[in-house]
């Protein structure tokens, strides 16, 4: 039964496998491990997705308009609209790109305590002689368009040096904040165990919103809303990230 669940859950926010690429046009000569932890109580995260490239705002930037991979990952933990946007690399930018399998979820919550995820998640992602800056994306799973991560940290310069930050929820603002399980992601529920409506892994067009990213103002609750912010909220930082130059 706890496997058929994990099953069930990993599905349901798209996960892919573990996957390591770096687009062929760019020569591999450094190598970084990454280690990201999930700071919260009731707020797991999706599968982080990894970038190293050159240049900031890669993959998104505070006070712009989300892109359609973020805002896939961020609305349905859906990864591969911007997995597919790194590997075909329109603009040059990008060296090397990572994601795990499971995602991260708060200590004592069923997601750790019955079905066995963890707290942090390593990567290990390559980067070229170019390649400057990191960005990661993670959606907060109990929201409705909520996603942490870090825009162009930059990366360790040297074999042995590390660096780590500190990462905030945000609000894609792609999509309103209804707080209703009906419109949010499956695994919700099942991680926190707190259980509704079975939920959706699909965008629903009606709730669309043309907003630019900015900060989460957190889970407000109420009535006619599923999310309880004494369960489901968090304070910021909500996730640490901490890279390593290892070649």
């Amino acid at each position: 039964m706890r496997s058929m669940r994990r099953f069930a859950l990993l599905a349901g926010i798209g996960a892919v496998g573990l996957l390591a690429f770096a687009p062929s046009a760019m020569a591999q000569d450094r190598e970084y491990e990454v280690t990201i932890t999930n700071l919260t109580s009731g707020q797991p995260l999706t599968p982080p997705v990894v970038a190293t490239h050159h240049g900031r705002h890669a993959v998104f930037e505070v006070g712009q308009p989300a892109s359609v991979g973020v805002r896939e990952i961020a609305e349905n933990g859906n990864s591969a609209p911007l997995r597919e946007f790194i590997q075909s690399d329109p603009l040059g930018q990008f060296a090397g790109f990572a994601e795990t399998m499971e995602p991260l979820v708060p200590p004592g919550t069923p997601g750790e305590e019955e079905m066995g995820f963890e707290q942090s998640a390593t990567l290990t992602v390559e980067g070229g002689r170019r390649a400057n800056r990191l960005s990661w994306v993670s959606m907060l799973i109990c929201t409705n368009d909520g996603f942490t991560g870090v825009d162009g940290l930059e990366l360790p310069a040297k074999v042995g040096k590390s660096t780590t930050e500190s990462t905030n929820a945000y609000d894609a603002f792609t999509e309103l904040n209804t707080e209703r399980y009906a419109d949010i992601v499956p695994p919700c529920q099942g991680l926190i165990g707190d259980f509704g409506d079975p939920g959706t892994a699909v965008s629903n067009p009606a709730l669309a919103q043309g907003g630019v990213i900015t900060h989460h103002a957190g889970i407000q609750g109420g009535v006619g809303r599923d999310l309880d912010p004494e369960l489901h909220g968090w304070e910021d930082p909500v996730a640490t990230i901490e890279v390593e130059r290892t070649g």
